[in-house]
């Protein structure tokens, strides 16, 4: 009965995580950003990853805190995207200046760290 128990939390966990995930990154409004000169954040994800969901509620702090930002996200199973950022992992960071890739980070999920790049970026 414990071990089943376990398994549903499992489950919900995991369930939990994959449900704050979407897709809003569009090749256009990317490059609008780029020319209007924010800062623009990318981070890339897959379903029932806990780091991925982990580092985009982050995000989506600093986004509300930080001004001039823009931040998408995308599915790292869209081929399109991924090859365009040249992106291969889940969980990948990418902070874009005036038209130019300036960070680049896999997995990381630290608040102080993602807000350290972010600042030294503006």
């Amino acid at each position: 009965m414990r071990r089943f128990f376990i398994l549903i939390f499992c489950i919900f966990a995991f369930s939990a995580n994959s449900l704050e995930k979407k897709s809003n990154f569009n090749k256009e409004l990317f490059n609008k950003a780029q020319s209007e000169g924010k800062l623009v954040v990318v981070s890339s994800w897959t379903k029932y990853c806990s780091s991925c969901a982990s580092q985009m509620k982050v995000l989506n702090k600093a986004k509300n805190e930080f001004d001039n930002i823009e931040y998408f996200t995308f599915e790292i199973t869209n081929k399109e995207v991924a090859k365009l950022l040249n992106v291969q992992y889940q969980t990948t960071l990418l902070i874009f200046k005036d038209n130019k890739e300036i960070y680049r980070s896999i997995g990381e999920t630290s608040r102080e760290k993602i807000y350290k790049a972010i600042k030294s970026s503006i």
